[in-house]
């Protein structure tokens, strides 16, 4: 992976490190302590208009995630249509532990069958040579989106960034977009609740979550229950000037995220590599999310 080689900590190499061992090297990084502060402070997503804090001065040994939330930031300073983001996975560092499946779920509280990120774990060969490959799978944010032009009220469009987006209140969850959608990424919301059945459900199933500029208190019979839903690469993250989730999430530093249109970025030095693969190119959605085989 060029210059980002360095960047993945020793637990690469030993696996024999400890949790807490993995934990003190991870922020002895430079510049660590202030990403954990602004990833602390986005536990409540700032308005869109909320002014960025600034990351320090860059620095020689700043590692990938510092150098990518530095470029969203100077993203950010542009023209909406003058930025075209999208996301890099390399298939060689995903061990398949669905850390970013997770973080997914957490950040954008999502109730049950509703996931955006899954990682497909695929076996490959036969016995006694047989091994595994995981694939996460986000929305590919298409630049010729198939969900588009099926939805009959317009609920689905694409953003001037390539962001393509839901509006759940004009959203009747007809689920043309679902079946439209060649990759598998988008779900329907049936308003359910993981404590259903129980007892009583419990407070955390019904926080707000904080997609396309808004908060939306979950009670399973308003928005977003009832609507197709997807991955927006944590969009309410971005206008607050950090990574997405997954991003920050991914144990094996095997996601990235940027600008692609500015040739600075870490994000369009890796779409010229020449391992670069998208999904499903034949059908003409020009995915931009890519994978690095």
């Amino acid at each position: 992976m060029g210059s980002t080689a360095e960047t993945v900590p020793p637990r690469r190499r030993d696996r024999r490190w400890s949790r807490r061992q993995l934990l003190n090297a991870t922020l002895a990084a430079p510049g660590a302590a202030a990403l954990l502060a602004q990833e602390v402070r986005a536990a409540t997503p700032p308005a869109p208009s909320a002014e960025v804090a600034p990351l320090p001065p860059p620095r020689e040994d700043d590692n990938a995630l510092l150098r990518m939330q530095r470029e969203v930031q100077t993203a950010l300073r542009k023209p909406i249509h003058e930025r075209r983001w999208a996301m890099a996975i390399d298939l060689h560092r995903c061990i398949g532990c669905s850390a970013c499946t997770i973080a997914c779920v957490v950040e954008n509280k999502l109730p049950p069958g509703v996931v955006y990120r899954p990682v497909i774990d695929e076996e490959i060969g036969e016995y006694p040579h047989v091994s595994r490959r995981f694939l996460p799978r986000p929305c590919m944010q298409c630049e010729n989106p198939p969900c588009v032009p099926v939805c009959p009220v317009k609920a689905t469009s694409r953003r001037p960034d390539g962001i393509v987006e839901v509006d759940y209140e004009a959203c009747i969850g007809c689920r043309y977009c679902i079946a439209a959608c060649p990759y598998g990424a988008r779900t329907a919301d049936f308003g359910e609740f993981y404590t259903d059945g129980t007892p009583a459900r419990q407070a955390y199933e019904t926080e707000p979550s904080h997609e396309y500029g808004r908060s939306w208190r979950r009670d399973g019979k308003r928005s977003p229950a009832g609507n197709a839903r997807k991955c927006h690469f944590c969009l309410h993250r971005l206008e607050a000037g950090l990574l997405p989730a997954c991003v920050t999430t991914c144990v094996g530093y095997a996601t990235f995220f940027g600008d692609v249109s500015d040739p600075e970025s870490l994000i369009h030095e890796l779409a010229g590599k020449r391992n670069v693969v998208r999904l499903k190119e034949e059908l003409g959605t020009r995915p931009r999310v890519f994978y690095l085989t």
